[in-house]
């Protein structure tokens, strides 16, 4: 059957993160998404991290299900090229501080003109307008000033990062919502697109559940409280008797009850004060307590298996190993496998979400720059001396070692 999006063409002109973690979702399901590299280097993403024959893991992943165009965009010939296929494409993708693309006449005004049912979605660090659109904001700085950074870590710390970028993962599903949404109201509306503005900081902001109405109202400020979760009891990290980290999450009120009857500690369960989440809340530390005085007397196995049999919400906290082994992930097709020009096997995440009678899927890998720069304009019109007269003009690259599977 057919993906939800086929027959969606997707300009990608982003770099890294952001811009192309929303296009690779798009693309999953079915859109034909047209990746823009400058020629040479391509997406400075293909030489981060760990490298296979000097390309990234992590670019196999991201640009998977991609084509690779090399087009140089500072140039005004390499700007007419995606002008071009600007022309026929539903989306643009971008990723650049603000005013770069009309630098280079490439702005939503200059190209709806010419297609006016194209949607851009722009991800930047501080969105389209205000003070701060022309500073440049990495995922980190959205993470600090959407409020993330504040309420990570201990107390009696500085404040801690995830050790990933989820600051710019988030932005590019609100990226992905805002495309979808664009494309029902296209459809619905006469055809015409629009600007999807999306700001890494107010991203992570919108994930921040009550932080603001408790302090308009209180004058409450959520601060670092380690590895619980504020107000919410309990919910948090104990340690087994063999070292294991396992995470409890009791806080709904039957649950609380059987959790304190697994524990022995009956007289908490059944006391009136602890019987909803804001008398638990108010005795957090004396709970934990109780929780972690008893699986620092059993090992992870037999903590688990009783917790398991009680429905309390339970589990150890998993590194890439136990992910990667895990029954749950291969079962619903998590971790999928591939093989690499150069016969190497690479495991990579499956596809989120699922999808019952349309569901995505992984038909190629990461490309080698370029690898489809003759395909797409050709497609797109330009003959083969077109291509060459481009190409002898530093516009384009029509082709490029091979460092990605395809």
């Amino acid at each position: 059957m057919h993906a939800p999006l086929t027959g969606i063409k997707v300009l990608e002109l982003g770099q890294l993160i952001a811009g192309p973690f929303a296009a690779r979702m798009l693309g999953e399901f079915g859109a034909e998404v047209i990746k823009i590299e400058p020629p040479g280097q391509g997406d400075p993403l293909r030489s981060w991290r760990k490298l296979h024959n000097g390309t990234s893991l992590w670019w196999y992943v991201q640009a998977r299900n991609k084509k690779s165009v090399a087009v140089d965009l500072r140039s005004e010939t390499g700007q007419e090229v995606v002008r071009r296929l600007a022309r026929e494409a539903d989306i643009v993708i971008e990723n650049f501080r603000p005013g770069t693309l009309e630098k280079w006449g490439l702005g939503y005004d200059a190209l709806s003109a010419e297609n006016p049912g194209l949607i851009m979605v722009r991800v930047s660090g501080f969105g389209q307008t205000g003070p701060m659109r022309d500073q440049p904001g990495f995922g980190a700085i959205g993470e600090s000033m959407g409020g993330l950074r504040y309420v990570t870590g201990y107390p009696d710390r500085p404040p801690v990062r995830l050790n990933l970028s989820i600051g710019d993962s988030v932005a590019g599903l609100h990226a992905v919502i805002g495309a979808l949404m664009a494309l029902r109201h296209r459809e619905a509306r006469g055809g015409t697109g629009q600007v999807v503005d999306v700001a890494l900081y107010e991203s992570v902001f919108n994930l921040m559940e009550c932080m603001v109405p408790e302090y308009a109202m209180y004058g409450v400020v959520r601060e670092r409280t380690g590895s619980n979760l504020t107000g919410i009891v309990p919910s948090n990290t104990y340690v087994s008797r063999d070292g294991v980290n396992i995470i409890i999450a009791a806080n709904g009120d039957g649950i609380f009850r059987r959790l304190m009857t697994v524990i022995d500690r009956e007289d908490i369960g059944n006391d009136p004060r602890f019987a909803n989440n804001s008398g638990r809340g108010a005795a957090a530390d004396f709970i934990d307590g109780a929780i972690g005085e008893w699986c620092a007397r059993h090992d992870a196995e037999a903590i688990i298996a009783l917790l398991k049999a009680a429905g309390v919400p339970n589990g150890k906290i998993y590194s890439a190993a136990d992910i990667v082994e895990d029954p749950q992930y291969q079962a619903r097709d998590m971790i999928l496998a591939a093989e690499l020009e150069d016969g190497a096997q690479i495991k990579m995440p499956g596809i989120v979400p699922k999808l019952g009678l349309t569901p995505g899927a992984v038909e190629t890998l990461g490309p080698a720059i370029g690898a489809h720069t003759a395909e797409v304009l050709r497609a797109a019109g330009y003959t083969g001396a077109q291509l060459a007269e481009l190409e002898a003009k530093g516009a384009i690259a029509l082709s490029a070692p091979q460092g990605g599977a395809q």
